[in-house]
């Protein structure tokens, strides 16, 4: 495998593009959400009004994230909480790494966190020798197979049934033809033990409310409340963009979230966390702490033209939308964050030279930005990527020559009809046709050029 990024990812999409199995789970799936999705958004009163009026809140939480994350730090640590800042993924595992050596654990019950996703939690703990167990069902599925979350909102998208059945026949020795019922029972029992076992709770958040200190969590299986309720330590992994003013907001965000990922009205479970558990509280973590993640996201910050991006509240719809997520699947991307959304963030957050090529995996269709809760410009902003990387001088010399040659020609009529077409078709035969694909065959340029034809027409009209 290439150890280049673009060029891995070209050749993961080809196979993966015409992987047939592959394409018929995941659109069966997709479809799935789909259907639940439109009747879902059809229950809004006003769907448009409510999108701009959450594109409106995250316009000024960004602006103002110098007043809202200390107001959430000072009032989270009036109730007995511990924030701590983390400049990148390296200084967020150390984090973790200092309270579990404090707390002497030895074990981790995780709920479903794409921040613990991107700076590689599991991979690290596990080379503490810390054993880190996923909760989410789907998470734990990908986990048994060592593999990374397929969808920001579905991690095991991309399996059938008879797939999953299959690894917990191999694991648990449950029957090779188990039901999703029979799977279902399975992962919970054994699971329990795992909560109630555990040392430390480790979460994401969905939201972090600055005017109360808390944060605000939505699932469907109540994993989440088992991990932050049985551990004695609670930690929190939160990137600094889930920041929202107050508590009232959640009455926009939560219906928004919870539609537009999966068509309900509201998730199963909506749990708001403000600190360890109080004098006279029965349950909860005596210590909690929330690790307040910038990995890049300042540098994404400091885009005006991309900024929008921090506005995501990880609702999976561009992704289900995406006519290329739909082909070549959420592992084909390497990246944490997939499809639409991730291919904006991740130049900025892992490097511009080396992912500016996910900016180029995009029809341009604009149907991202159409199904976006919160009315992020995404297409727009895929276009600015690429501009940047132009402008920065990512683009490599082979690149800039040709663009600079094929401008000079494009401007020039003369030159261009002076050129015959099985000239043309060479050219195109020699360069383009690696590019172009194995499966589709290149287009024949005609002998004479449209204005060549034209002009000839014209004068055979007029004598």
């Amino acid at each position: 495998m290439s150890s280049n990024p673009a060029q891995t990812f070209q050749s993961d999409s080809e196979k993966k593009a015409f992987d047939m199995d592959h394409r018929k789970v995941i659109n069966y799936n997709i479809n799935k959400y789909n259907s639940a999705v439109e009747v879902g958004l059809s229950r809004f009163n006003n769907l448009e009004n409510s999108k701009r009026k959450g594109y409106s809140l995250k316009w000024k939480v960004m602006e103002s994230l110098d007043k809202y994350l200390p107001d959430f730090e000072a009032n989270f640590q009036k109730k007995g909480g511990k924030v701590i800042w983390a400049n990148d993924a390296k200084e967020a595992q150390e984090a973790i790494w200092q309270i579990i050596n404090e707390e002497g654990a030895q074990s981790v019950i995780k709920a479903k966190s794409m921040t613990t996703e991107e700076i590689d939690l599991n991979d690290f703990l596990e080379s503490k020798g810390i054993e880190a167990i996923e909760s989410d069902l789907g998470e734990y599925i990908v986990q048994l197979l060592g593999q990374k979350p397929y969808h920001i909102v579905t991690p095991a998208m991309h399996l059938n049934l008879a797939e999953i059945a299959k690894l917990f026949h191999e694991k648990f020795n449950t029957p090779i033809d188990a039901t999703a019922e029979q799977l279902t029972l399975k992962a919970r029992e054994l699971l329990r033990e795992k909560f109630t076992s555990a040392d430390i709770g480790i979460t994401g958040a969905n939201f972090l409310i600055a005017d109360t200190g808390s944060i605000a969590l939505t699932e469907n299986e109540g994993n989440i409340r088992l991990s932050t309720t049985f551990p004695k330590v609670h930690i929190a992994l939160v990137g600094i963009e889930k920041i929202i003013p107050s508590i009232n907001d959640l009455n926009l965000f939560w219906p928004l979230l919870a539609t537009h990922g999966t068509g309900q009205n509201l998730t199963v479970y909506n749990s708001i966390i403000g600190g360890p558990k109080q004098e006279g509280e029965v349950d909860g973590p005596e210590k909690m702490y929330v690790i307040l993640l910038d990995n890049g996201r300042t540098n994404v910050l400091a885009n005006e033209d991309q900024r929008q991006a921090l506005y995501c509240i990880r609702c999976g719809a561009c992704l289900n939308a995406c006519p290329v997520y739909k082909n070549i699947g959420g592992h084909t991307y390497k990246t944490t964050y997939s499809g639409p959304i991730g291919s904006i963030i991740t130049p900025h957050m892992k490097g511009m030279e080396a992912f500016k090529h996910l900016s180029y995996a995009s029809s341009l269709c604009g149907k991202c930005t159409e199904v976006c809760p919160v009315k992020i410009d995404i297409h727009n902003m895929l276009l600015a990527n690429r501009r940047d990387a132009v402008k920065e001088g990512k683009s490599s010399i082979i690149e800039r020559i040709g663009w600079k040659a094929f401008s000079k020609a494009i401007t020039k009529r003369s030159l261009i009809d002076r050129v015959g077409g099985k000239t043309k078709n060479w050219f195109l035969k020699t360069f383009f046709k690696k590019s172009w694909g194995s499966h589709r065959s290149l287009p024949t340029v005609s002998d004479k050029s449209f204005s060549q034809q034209w002009k000839e027409a014209n004068e055979t009209k007029s004598s």
